[in-house]
């Protein structure tokens, strides 16, 4: 279903009861953050739910005319299939759809975008960014609250195509805000960089709170100069309406519940962080851009949204994976044709950045290889373990994982290191050298083998009848739960197997003792 806002989409998490609604009164410095944490480090992900808090203070007792909604996007499945209007089950098959029918945005008048109701323009900002209840993420180590659902939205200086990116934020003054790129590959850091070399400023503005579509768009890796304004009217079921913005000539969503208008210096840089980060450490302090506010507009009684992020799992874990396991996916099947790539599977322990397993069904010789290298070259960023598997081994079991690297490879033959890689949050690159690299690993099996050493599959269904007959606990079960022959499997092995069954195993002892040898 379309939403038109995020107030749309926490009365359709509501409705769902994916939504913990909380009107005692909780500190945004030190308690708000922690209390939505521990659902990450203490619920199966099925059970983690968004947050809303209506009655938010911070520490100096202030009182915030808004609320604050956390854990929106991503806190689930379940939570980030509602942000596109689906289900759990169906978020690969949404992102496909989304990839060939992008929906352009509706423009506005300002008169009629709530997102007007209040403006304010620099030098009379009224408090300015710190108005807002923006949140502090790790209490008790970060130095500062920070912008962390924000969306920034930029345009190339050179020919205008829009970027939406969500960068982090530290609040640094009422009129000043840090802006965060990781690497230079990021869209925001080359349409900076661009402005750089014109000798001229990056205009920017954030927005805060909106379809959540449009926050799930700006959170993907899709390639520079797609516009994530049509992406997310794709993955929203309808487009977004836009309005424009107060200070440059840009749009804005017109039902964002706060927009902050600014420039991004490109003259000097400014000391920045520390900051939890999604590696599970936080990051240190660098020199980074420095965002000045031109203006703010907002709605009434804005609700401030904020993203779980920093150590895995987390919410920006569970909006990565989604995205990334099926941008990877189109990339290698549908862009790099090779069409025996069935499924892509980051993972959350590894923060959904730097681990991608790569699923392929009879591949023709080299293409496990080609696949990895493919996925290696999408962003020199992302993926720093790469590994391909066979149909039958599920990407996002780490078993199964385990079972393909101990079994179907050869590290002498079957690994790579791939180097050129750009460092993205990882303290393991040595200080001072931008020395990254990646594995990449063939776990696919390159010669006959005989079956998986588990009982038939009638056999193993016949078992679990009889478990749910005698009561047993309920099962959960992993693949692979039975057995299946592979190609070094012959008609006179499968004859033997049978007579073991019906008890004529003397048969095939008896010819095989017609086969005797000597012993040199």
């Amino acid at each position: 279903m379309p939403y038109r806002d995020l107030r749309d989409y926490i009365a359709e998490l509501s409705r769902r009861e994916l939504l913990h609604t909380i009107d005692e009164k909780i500190c945004k410095d030190t308690e708000l953050v922690p209390l939505v944490r521990l659902q990450f480090r203490g619920l199966p992900e099925a059970e983690r739910k968004a947050f809303w808090f209506r009655n938010v203070t911070d520490a100096r007792g202030r009182k915030f005319d808004g609320s604050v909604v956390l854990g929106a996007l991503g806190s689930s499945r379940s939570v980030y299939g509602a942000a596109l209007g689906t289900d759990a089950d169906n978020i690969a098959a949404a992102w496909q759809r989304a990839h060939s029918n992008h929906l352009p945005p509706r423009m506005v008048e300002p008169s009629a975008a709530p997102v007007k109701e209040t403006i304010v323009h620099a030098p009379a900002l009224g408090g300015g960014v710190d108005r807002f209840p923006h949140l502090i993420s790790t209490p008790g180590f970060d130095p500062a609250p920070f912008i962390t659902a924000g969306v920034w939205v930029t345009r190339d200086p050179e020919n205008g195509a829009y970027n939406l990116g969500i960068y982090r934020g530290m609040i640094k003054a009422e009129d000043r805000v840090g802006c965060a790129t990781d690497v230079p590959t990021q869209h925001l850091a080359i349409q900076w960089e661009k402005a750089r070399r014109m000798g001229r400023p990056l205009e920017a503005a954030i927005f805060i709170g909106g379809p959540p579509a449009l926050l799930l768009a700006a959170a993907s890796k899709v390639p520079y100069g797609v516009d994530e304004y049509g992406l997310a009217g794709a993955l929203n079921g309808a487009p977004i309406e836009v309005t424009r913005a107060e200070t440059f000539d840009a749009v804005v969503p017109a039902h964002a519940e706060i927009v902050i208008e600014g420039r991004i210096r490109t003259d000097v840089l400014e000391p920045e962080a520390p900051f939890g980060e999604a590696s599970g450490y936080l990051g240190p302090r660098k020199m980074e851009k420095i965002f000045e506010v031109t203006a703010i507009t907002h709605r009434a009684q804005p609700i401030y949204q904020g993203i779980i992020s920093e150590f895995p799992p987390s919410e920006s874990t569970v909006i990565r994976k989604a995205a990334f396991d099926a941008i990877l996916l189109n990339h290698l099947r549908n862009v790099k044709k090779i069409a025996s790539v069935t499924r892509v599977a980051s993972h959350e322990a590894a923060s959904c950045n730097m681990m991608f397993v790569i699923q392929l069904t009879n591949p023709a010789p080299g293409e496990p290889q080609r696949a990895l290298h493919e996925a290696a070259n999408f962003d020199p960023s992302l993926g720093k373990i790469l590994i391909a598997v066979d149909s039958d081994v599920d990407p996002d079991s780490m078993d199964g994982i385990l079972w393909a690297l101990s079994y179907s490879m050869q590290p002498h033959r079957d690994v790579e290191i791939f180097r050129g890689k750009i460092p993205r949050l990882d303290p393991s690159v040595t200080p001072g050298l931008e020395d990254a690299s990646a594995i990449l690993i063939n776990a696919c099996r390159e010669y006959p083998y005989l079956p998986v050493s588990l009982p038939r599959r009638d056999l193993m269904e016949k078992a679990r009848a009889r478990w749910d007959a005698l009561g047993l606990p309920a099962l959960e079960l992993k693949a692979p739960w039975h057995g299946y022959p592979l190609s070094l499997w012959t008609e006179e092995n499968a004859d033997e197997a049978e007579k073991a069954l019906t008890g004529r195993y003397f048969d095939t002892g008896a010819k095989l003792a017609k086969r005797r040898g000597p012993t040199s």
